[in-house]
């Protein structure tokens, strides 16, 4: 008889989105009693027609999950809890865990939990230079801000098409990933209007030592609707290390604030504010929807994350058109007068014309601001694809504490640099060991485990 080797990682997946790039969870998984035979077993990996598979029971779903592996059938016999009483029994020798098993020979395990790493330490990095250069283009653009904010939402629209149509002319991009519907699209454009709108809104009345620890609520959300609509089960950890990093935030940012300017906005525009980021929540989960759908349609394949973006910036470029009378108003410019507000903060923005005299550092800043922003959202949405929701906003929201250091520091146009907050080391800290408390996995006699299975 002949003998192959094939090597075998055991451990839980990175997350729900990356199981549609793997063979285990394109294969069937049945509901089982807890304890169920080796005949039955056999038959039902007989009557699967796949003629290499593997059975791993999930101790926590009560499932049993078929993989694909060498012409071999693995089963487990025995053991109500899936642990080291029962007995693991092959036609051939074959030791396997308990849990779902993902049949690697290139440690695919091993490199998406690098590229999870990866991503997220970009979108950090990206963050940071998002929030640091957007107080930067508003040096030259002071009196232009809501033409800044029109000009990277249409921006976007322009620049995420070309992409996308070089994409789908090299083949990235298929003609059944821009079949797929488009009613999502729209939601997500209507969600990311309506939350500009608010955010505004709130932001223009409240102070700014407020937003920061209102934002917080964003990971509130997160939780909350991956847990309702993408049925997420976080472990005590996960949930104490995001509340960890909340405070961690809330203390560094707000800390050198009174509670009185805290306050000083009412409660209905912090409400409002609060309304905004979960308006932005929903939006990231019904994008994680999206890409879940998509893996779905697509059998098994993955939706461009340029298709995501192209279409639902423009249809938020749609709605923001249809608020421009409303947001127009937010921003204090009539909009009768908005052509000529565009005209003149054009004519600043290109640092040409008799306004250009307080327009230094245009477009050299302004444009940057828009790259990075561009890059930001890009790797936000990358890293939304590869890992979760939940994961995306945590890599966000590390940004800040970072981004209040940057600007304590001389930065050009800027004039005196702020002084740090007085509670900026000890929320940190406190973050930092959000982090790790969260990214902590209890210890596993199954995680990351090479098995060596002989055929």
């Amino acid at each position: 008889m002949s003998v192959c080797t094939r090597r075998i990682i055991t451990g839980e997946l990175s997350s729900p989105i990356a199981r549609y790039h793997i063979p285990v969870t394109k294969l069937p998984a049945v509901r089982s009693p807890d304890y169920l035979s080796s005949t039955s077993v056999r038959h039902f990996i007989s009557n699967t027609r796949r003629p290499n598979s593997i059975v791993s029971r999930s101790t926590r779903t009560k499932f049993y999950v078929i993989a694909v592996a060498e012409s071999t059938g693995v089963f487990r016999r025995g053991g109500r809890d899936g642990g080291e009483n029962g007995e693991w029994r092959t036609r051939r020798r074959c030791a396997v865990g308990d849990q779902v098993v993902e049949i690697n020979e290139n440690r695919k395990s091993s490199n998406r939990l690098a590229e999870v790493a990866v991503a997220a330490t970009a979108t950090v990095v990206l963050g940071v230079g998002n929030r640091v250069l957007y107080k930067l283009a508003l040096v030259p653009l002071k009196n232009y801000p809501f033409f800044l904010a029109q000009l990277a939402t249409f921006g976007y629209v322009l620049v995420y098409f070309s992409i996308l149509y070089v994409r789908y002319h090299t083949g990235k991009i298929t003609d059944e990933m821009l079949s797929l519907p488009k009613i999502p699209y729209v939601a997500v454009g209507l969600l990311e209007a309506l939350a500009a709108a608010s955010g505004m809104a709130a932001g223009a009345i409240l102070s700014g030592a407020t937003i920061p620890v209102l934002s917080q609520s964003f990971l509130v959300w997160q939780l909350l609707l991956s847990f309702i609509f993408l049925g997420r089960r976080y472990r005590l950890n996960q949930l104490f290390g995001c509340f960890l990093v909340s405070v961690g935030v809330i203390v560094t940012v707000a800390s050198g604030s009174s509670a009185g300017s805290l306050m000083e906005g009412g409660v209905f525009w912090s409400l409002l504010m609060i309304v905004s980021f979960l308006l932005q929540a929903a939006d990231t989960v019904l994008k994680e929807v999206i890409f879940l759908d998509a893996a779905k349609r697509l059998k098994g394949g993955t939706v461009d994350l340029f298709v995501v973006n192209s279409f639902g910036s423009a249809y938020q470029a749609v709605f923001i058109c249809l608020l421009l009378p409303f947001l127009s108003k937010l921003w204090g410019v009539p909009f009768t007068q908005l052509p000529n507000y565009l005209r003149d903060g054009a004519a600043c923005f290109l640092n040409i014309g008799t306004l250009s005299s307080g327009c230094a550092g245009a477009p050299l800043l302004p444009l940057l601001f828009i790259i990075v922003n561009m890059g930001y959202n890009i790797s936000l949405l990358h890293l939304l694809k590869i890992s979760s929701a939940v994961l995306s906003c945590l890599a966000s929201t590390v940004s800040v504490p970072i981004s209040v250091f940057l600007f304590t520091l001389p930065l050009p146009y800027l004039g005196v640099a702020s002084s740090l907050p007085p509670g900026f080391i000890s929320g940190a800290i406190i973050l930092v060991i959000g982090m790790l408390v969260y990214t902590w996995r209890p210890s596993s006699r199954l995680k990351n485990q090479e098995v060596d299975c002989h055929c």
